[in-house]
């Protein structure tokens, strides 16, 4: 391990070693962040941290194999148990455990795409809408930006800006396809993938017993890629450190182990609601809890 941590630079070092508590590591292209990312997980299991304890979100699903594959070359087989994947296959895999709390069976179906246009493709031609005025895409795509900032269709019919949007653009009836496409999905015991993201914010916001089993089994929380999270993604990881007294007031003093790791000059994901303004609220959420910024 000494070997492995001389390999660095002394800020890369730095980063790596600073364990405990809000890490922020900011940087550009090329300069090692994912490497600080995961050099500093494999510092952590080599710390005597149970590899299970840990919790990666990179960006792809090959950036979480290599990145196992990378800490393994540390720390052996155990590199296997850490819990490394997206945003989507970590949340999927804990709502087969926990969906039973929404009204969802654990073998719930995950809509692709395709799926997702289809079920609204249908809901359009029930309702007798133009076809030229509801698109299948643009409507998707707007409800996946509702979800991704946490607006299901009650807050959204409440919303008259929205709405006012909705009636400019000759879709006032957007509310009512969203809200019949919501049903529909869990009346089949389906999630898109947003639901992925947006169910697991929910399961964490309303049963305090499931948010306190992740906070307690998930003792360090790493994120790759920050500057690409959306504004659900940072309230999901929020939630993942929003400790709790028992009088539901948030308890200070408990340790939030987090790191996250970004570039805020090279965002790609603004189409999908992606901002590097996360990497600012981050910042001032954190500074509470001395955090240390690389």
């Amino acid at each position: 391990m000494e070997n492995y941590l001389q390999a660095l630079n002394d800020v890369q070092r730095q980063a790596v070693t600073s364990t405990d508590g809000p890490v922020l590591v900011v940087a550009g292209p090329g300069s090692g962040k994912t490497r600080v990312l995961t050099f500093r997980i494999a510092h952590l299991i080599e710390k005597g941290v149970a590899a299970w304890e840990i919790l990666a979100l990179p960006f792809a699903n090959k950036a979480a194999r290599e990145m196992k594959e990378r800490i393994a070359k540390v720390v052996g087989d155990r590199a296997n148990r850490v819990w490394a994947g997206t945003f989507h296959s970590i949340f999927a895999r804990i709502l087969r455990v926990e969906a039973h709390h929404i009204g969802y069976p654990s073998n719930f179906t995950i809509y692709d795409t395709d799926d997702s246009k289809s079920v609204i493709g249908a809901i359009v031609k029930e309702m007798n809408l133009s076809k030229e005025d509801y698109g299948i895409n643009a409507i998707r795509n707007r409800i996946s930006s509702a979800k991704s900032i946490l607006i299901t269709p009650k807050r959204y019919e409440a919303d008259e800006t929205l709405m006012s949007e909705d009636r400019q653009a000759r879709r006032p009836h957007f509310v009512k396809v969203y809200a019949k496409y919501t049903a529909r999905c869990k009346r089949s015991g389906a999630m898109d993938f947003d639901d992925l993201l947006y169910r697991l914010y929910e399961l964490m916001q309303n049963f305090p017993e499931v948010r306190q089993k992740y906070q307690e089994r998930f003792r360090y929380l790493m994120v790759d890629e920050f500057q690409d999270t959306n504004m659900l993604q940072y309230e999901i990881v929020r939630k993942f450190l929003d400790y709790r007294k028992p009088d539901g007031t948030v308890d200070q003093n408990h340790a939030r182990n987090i790191c996250v790791v970004g570039d805020a000059a090279q965002s790609i994901y603004a189409f999908r609601g992606a901002t590097i303004e996360n990497i600012l609220h981050f910042e001032k959420d954190f500074k509470p809890y001395g955090i240390k910024v690389f």
